[in-house]
């Protein structure tokens, strides 16, 4: 992404790492908010009940961000023995993809409401390329984020669709080589493996399911 600096797009590079920072904070606030309503304040008393992008973003996780464009935020601590329900810990997990929807959602449509209202502001270029950036951005964190390897929390949300002894399996697996998997995935798709624009295509498909104003 700092790439981006060098070819003299400085304004392409702060929207970009705003709505990141932006999606990834609002990610993992839902699952703060999901483990207070299931019980669980450990979130809540270690401060990260809050959209403040500085109680979630992680420095070295930001730099990656800055440096190839992935990175990563701080995971949110929860106490599963404070749960309410037995599937309290799928909740949680899914909350966080679920805000990115929302978010996605919300700033699509508040978008084309503000264009179609005529709001001068909104019919700028540059505020259109943030709307793109930050929608694209956070349909794309939600579908990497439900890929059930290693710690991504579609490994908490895949369990509950497995028959017994095939979630049994999948757990061991993922316990054992599941952050492997999802390291080899990532470096595939910095070395060129289409595995990241295959995600943004599918994202991009996603597109017309949360558009509800034009």
């Amino acid at each position: 992404m700092i790439v981006l600096i060098f070819q003299g797009q400085v304004l392409l590079f702060a929207l970009l790492l705003v709505a990141l920072v932006l999606s990834l904070s609002c990610h993992e606030f839902g699952h703060a908010y999901v483990a207070k309503l299931s019980g669980d304040n450990t979130a809540e008393r270690a401060g990260r009940l809050t959209l403040n992008p500085l109680a979630h973003i992680d420095p070295m996780g930001l730099l990656m961000v800055v440096a190839v464009g992935f990175g990563y935020a701080k995971p949110v601590p929860t106490d599963p023995r404070n749960f309410r329900s037995r599937s309290a810990d799928l909740w949680v997990a899914a909350a966080g993809p679920a805000m990115n929807l929302i978010l996605a959602a919300v700033a699509w449509n508040f978008y084309f409401l503000m264009r179609i209202a005529d709001v001068e502001f909104f019919a700028g270029p540059n505020v259109q390329t943030f709307f793109v950036i930050l929608v694209q951005v956070n349909l794309l964190l939600m579908i990497f984020n439900l890929i059930p390897l290693g710690p991504l929390d579609g490994h908490y949300i895949l369990p509950y669709f497995l028959p017994d002894r095939l979630r049994r399996l999948y757990i061991d697996y993922n316990a054992r080589y599941g952050v492997f998997a999802l390291l080899a995935l990532i470096v595939a798709g910095l070395l060129g493996v289409p595995i990241f624009t295959g995600l943004m295509s599918f994202a991009q498909s996603l597109l017309p399911y949360i558009t509800f104003v034009a």
